[in-house]
């Protein structure tokens, strides 16, 4: 293991990507490539100390993704004899084709495309909660750049080609080089000749006028998974606008919509409902047939059953749309249904009902604080 305690200030290379000195090759890629896109200058302008921090990982992976210098840097750390840090008088050219242009090398290799990837769309779609719980495929319109038929996506008219930038050498970016008493120093601009795409075309397409691509209203399928909730988004790979130069395309976003049911309330995986329920129906009892999203079910209610009791109905939730569980339950909330045109005789027979009472409900009726004594003042 390297031995950190020299006079170098540099931080220790594993420290800087965040990562366990096992790390495989792979892990250090993806790490760099993470931390280059938060720290890179044309994210960050002006700001130095993103700007230092870079150039840090730049150098932190250079090592570390190379075997022999890897292994040497964790035999002697920064100190080690010839030193294993990396020569940062190349700039970061090949790194901004890589994370800018979507280059597919890693830094130190050559540049092989100047395709940009395409725009990630997004739309909305709203559905019923029916819809969510079963699930349901929808067609949507989708309006997205399409590569162009005629020049394959290529820009240049039939019988040309484009051709290599001679400014930037088909990279797609300049690079300034500064010399400093703390060495050289290099920024990357994108080349203003051909925009940043590495080549420029004299004769354009007719079609798509040196773009590469056409717009296209298309018909697509989105198939929603049950137990969407609202908020959630769907993501369909690919069907984003097309890259430009052979980039690739970029993906299909929407935006899940539910809409308000007028029966149920969903909270997670479970839904809720009213029930209204007469007086009667509490005290004696009942038998009843309660909807659920799913069709009808049978629900007893007990004898003597309070106001605002909840009868939870196993299963007829909804489902995880992960499908790691089971459904959630239907949570049915009784309230009591308080008739508002009685009838003479039916006055008279609440009345003796409530006479027949023990002596604790005359006194609540007398005082207003029992629930009978409520209900009959309301009938007078």
């Amino acid at each position: 293991m390297a031995n950190q305690t020299g006079m170098s200030s540099k931080r220790d290379y594993y420290e800087v990507l965040g990562l366990q000195r096992n790390a495989t090759v792979d892990e250090v890629r993806k790490a760099y490539r993470k931390l280059a896109r938060q720290y890179h200058p044309d994210v960050n302008p002006g700001d130095h100390e993103a700007e230092e921090k870079f150039k840090e990982i730049n150098e932190a992976q250079e090592v570390l993704s190379d075997a022999d210098r890897r292994a040497h840097y964790d035999r002697y750390g920064h100190q080690a004899p010839g030193g294993a840090g990396p020569d940062m008088s190349g700039g970061f050219g090949d790194l901004f084709n890589m994370f800018f242009n979507q280059g597919q090398g890693f830094p130190g290799e050559s540049r092989q495309e100047t395709g940009r990837e395409g725009k990630d769309l997004r739309i909305d779609l709203e559905i019923t909660l029916e819809e969510a719980a079963q699930g349901v495929e929808k067609t949507v319109q989708v309006s997205r750049q399409e590569q162009c038929d005629t020049c394959r996506g290529s820009g240049a008219k039939a019988g040309s080609s484009p051709q290599r930038c001679s400014a930037c050498n088909g990279v797609g970016q300049v690079r300034h080089v500064q010399n400093t008493i703390l060495g050289s120093f290099a920024t990357v601009t994108p080349c203003v000749r051909c925009r940043g795409e590495g080549s420029t075309i004299s004769t354009p397409c007719e079609k798509c006028h040196g773009n590469g691509r056409v717009r296209h209203t298309r018909d697509k399928v989105l198939k929603v998974p049950p137990g969407v909730d609202d908020g959630m988004h769907l993501q369909m790979t690919g069907e984003g606008d097309a890259g430009v130069r052979g980039g690739r395309p970029g993906d299909l976003y929407a935006s899940i919509h539910v809409k308000e049911h007028p029966i149920f309330k969903r909270r997670g995986p479970d839904l809720y409902s009213e029930l209204p329920l007469s007086f009667a129906q509490l005290t004696l009892g009942a038998t009843l047939k309660i909807p659920t999203l799913l069709g009808q079910e049978t629900l007893e209610i007990p004898a003597g059953t309070q106001a605002s009791a909840t009868f939870r109905v196993r299963g007829k939730g909804m489902p995880d749309v992960n499908g790691r569980r089971g459904p959630g339950d239907l949570n049915v909330i009784v309230k009591v249904k308080i008739p508002t045109k009685l009838s003479d005789e039916q006055k008279q027979a609440l009345r003796t009902f409530v006479a027949l009472g023990d002596e604790e409900d005359k006194v609540g009726l007398e005082q207003e604080k029992s629930i009978l004594g409520k209900v009959f003042d309301r009938l007078k």
